[in-house]
């Protein structure tokens, strides 16, 4: 991975560790809201590639009372290319992880969960459209997650081999 100052603008825009961090938190609180336990670390990884793809994340928006697996039967395309995503994804999320643990934003329990501590993230979503999309997109996954509460599902589900 390069330095911030030899990464691309355009990378350094879209895959910027404070707004990737905030997805994935509104992701964690989405899911410790639904599920009133901590989000595994490995479900956290599926997070910036499901709600970042602008096509993936429109689907998700539209079918937002839908059931994960109900989605997935009506559009399969969002499992085409998602390993490679979630793989090539991967740097900037430890980089968001970075980010969030560096300021305070999360902690993780014994058992692997991770959680955003209390009053460290607005409540409010705000921001350009697009930013409000994903933010809301990753919160509702979070709770789709949480809903089917078996993580070898939701990656069998996806087509991805944890």
């Amino acid at each position: 991975m390069k330095t911030w100052s030899q990464r691309p603008r355009e990378i350094r825009n879209l895959f910027n560790p404070a707004f990737c961090g905030l997805v994935l938190a509104r992701a964690i609180e989405g899911f410790t809201a639904e599920g009133k336990r901590s989000m595994p670390f490995s479900l956290t990884l599926l997070i910036l590639p499901l709600s970042l793809h602008q096509r993936t994340r429109g689907i998700l928006k539209d079918a937002n009372r839908s059931y994960l697996t109900s989605i997935l039967q009506e559009h399969p395309e969002i499992r085409v290319d998602l390993a490679q995503r979630v793989y090539g994804l991967f740097p900037y999320t430890m980089e968001a992880f970075a980010y969030l643990a560096t300021y305070g934003v999360i902690e993780a329990d014994n058992d692997g969960g991770i959680t955003v501590r209390e009053g460290r993230v607005k409540k409010v979503i705000s921001g350009s459209q697009e930013t409000k999309d994903c933010q809301t997109v990753a919160r509702a996954l979070g709770g789709k997650f949480a809903r089917i509460n078996d993580r070898a599902t939701i990656y069998t589900t996806l087509g991805i081999r944890p």
